[in-house]
C-alpha cells in the first residue's frame, strides 16, 4: 500500500506527532506485567467466586474467612486494574494511527484482536465497578455476562502476550532512553493504583477500615450495624405470618416455632458476610446449630440440606448446605446478630450463617429445611 502524500498526512496521522520517549516497548511492558499479574488475580479470583455459587458442593467449611479473602481480593485487583489499563493504553495509543493501517491480513487481523481484547477489558472492568455499586444500567444479567467476558478478556490476553512474546521478551529487562522520565511516569502509575486501593480496599479488609474514604460500601452501615443487600421490603418479606413455624422434613418431621427454637441450645458464632460486590463485615450470630436440627429429624450421616426462605421470587430463595456446610459446628439457624433479635432485612425470624459461604447463600426469612 503506497504511502500517501504528506498532504494528506494530517493530525495524528502525520510522521513524528507522537514524541514522548514513553510511548515506548519498555514503558509499556512494564506497565504490562502490572496489568497482566492484577487481571490474572481477578479471573482467578472471580472465577473461583463463580464456581461457588454455581455448586458449593466442593467447598469446605473452614477457613471461615476463606470466601471473604477471595472475594475481597477480586475486587481489590480489579479495581486497581482500571488506573493500569489506563496507563496501558495512554503508551500505546499511538499505534492507532499507523500507516498504513493493516500491512497484511495477518496484521489486521492481530489489530482486530487488540481491538476485541481492550473491548472485552473495559466492559468486564467497568461492569464490575457498577455491580459493587449495585447499579445495572443493561438489559443483559450481569453475573452470567461477567463471566463470559473475563474468559474472553483473559483469553485474549494470552493470545496477545503469546503474540508479542518476541518484543517482551526483548525489553522485559533492558531499559531505554528517557530512563528518568520514565520512572517519574511508572511511579506516578503505581501511586495513583495505591491510592486507589488504599481508599477502597477498606469495605473488605478490616484493618483499612479507616482509610474507606471511596468504597462503595461501608461494612460498619445499616441495620444493626451490619450493610444489606436485598432488604425485606424488597424481597417482600416485611410481615412474618404471626404463626410462623420452621418445618424441617426428614425421617422424623418437625415443626418448630420460635418458641421451640429459643428453647434448644442456643450457640454463638463469630462469622463474616461476605459479599460478592467485595465488602465483608464481622458480626456475633446467635442461634441453633443446623446439625443439631438434623439429629432431631434423623438425618443420615453426610446428609445435605435444602433451605427456602419465606421470600416469593429471587434468584438464591432455595439454597443447598453442603455436608460440610451443614455438619460443621458454627454453621447456624441464627436468631440474634450481636446480642439483638434479627432485624426484617438481615434475616427475622431466622436465617443461615455458614462458615466460608457467599453472602447470597446466607439465606435468609427461612420458612423450610430439607434434608436431602
Amino acid at each position: 500500500m503506497p504511502t500517501p502524500p504528506d498532504a494528506l498526512r494530517r493530525g495524528p496521522l502525520r510522521e513524528g506527532t507522537f514524541s514522548s520517549a514513553l510511548h515506548d516497548p519498555r514503558t509499556a511492558v512494564v506497565v504490562g506485567r502490572w496489568l497482566g499479574a492484577a487481571l490474572l488475580t481477578c479471573f482467578l479470583t472471580g472465577l473461583f467466586s463463580h464456581l461457588v455459587q454455581e455448586g458449593p458442593g466442593w467447598l469446605p467449611s473452614r477457613p471461615v474467612d476463606g470466601y471473604r479473602i477471595t472475594q475481597g481480593l477480586h475486587v481489590i485487583s480489579g479495581i486497581a486494574a482500571i488506573p493500569l489499563l489506563a496507563a496501558k493504553l495512554w503508551t500505546v495509543y499511538p499505534k492507532l494511527f499507523e500507516w498504513p493501517p493493516a500491512r497484511s491480513v495477518l496484521h489486521a487481523l492481530e489489530r482486530l484482536g487488540i481491538a476485541v481484547l481492550v473491548a472485552a477489558m473495559l466492559l468486564e472492568l467497568f461492569t464490575g465497578l457498577f455491580n459493587t455499586l449495585q447499579w445495572y444500567p443493561w438489559p443483559f444479567p450481569f453475573r452470567q455476562t461477567h463471566f463470559w467476558l473475563g474468559w474472553l478478556a483473559t483469553g485474549g490476553l494470552l493470545l496477545h502476550v503469546a503474540a508479542k512474546a518476541p518484543a517482551i521478551g526483548e525489553h522485559w529487562r533492558r531499559a531505554r532512553p528517557g530512563l528518568a522520565q520514565r520512572r517519574a511516569f511508572l511511579t506516578a502509575v503505581a501511586a495513583s493504583v495505591g491510592a486507589v486501593t488504599l481508599t477502597t480496599a477498606g469495605q473488605s479488609v478490616p484493618w483499612l477500615r479507616a482509610t474507606d474514604l471511596f468504597a462503595p460500601r461501608r461494612p460498619d452501615l445499616g441495620p444493626q450495624g451490619l450493610p444489606v443487600n436485598r432488604t425485606a421490603a424488597q424481597a417482600g418479606t416485611t410481615t412474618v405470618p404471626a404463626d410462623w413455624r420452621l418445618t424441617v422434613d426428614g425421617p422424623r418431621p418437625l415443626t418448630l416455632s420460635l418458641a421451640d427454637l429459643a428453647r434448644l441450645p442456643q450457640y454463638e458464632a463469630e462469622l463474616p458476610i461476605a459479599c460478592v460486590e467485595g465488602w465483608s463485615a464481622s458480626a456475633r450470630w446467635t442461634g441453633v446449630r443446623v446439625r443439631d436440627l438434623l439429629e432431631l429429624v434423623g438425618a443420615p450421616a453426610g446428609a445435605r440440606v435444602r433451605v427456602t426462605s419465606l421470600e416469593a421470587d429471587g434468584p438464591y430463595r432455595v439454597t443447598d448446605l453442603p455436608t460440610a456446610h451443614a455438619h460443621d459446628p458454627l454453621t447456624l439457624l441464627a436468631l440474634r446478630v450481636n446480642g439483638e433479635v434479627l432485624a426484617p432485612d438481615h434475616g427475622y425470624p431466622a436465617r443461615i450463617m455458614a462458615p466460608n459461604r457467599p453472602g447470597v447463600l446466607q439465606t435468609k426469612w427461612v420458612t423450610r429445611m430439607e434434608v436431602l
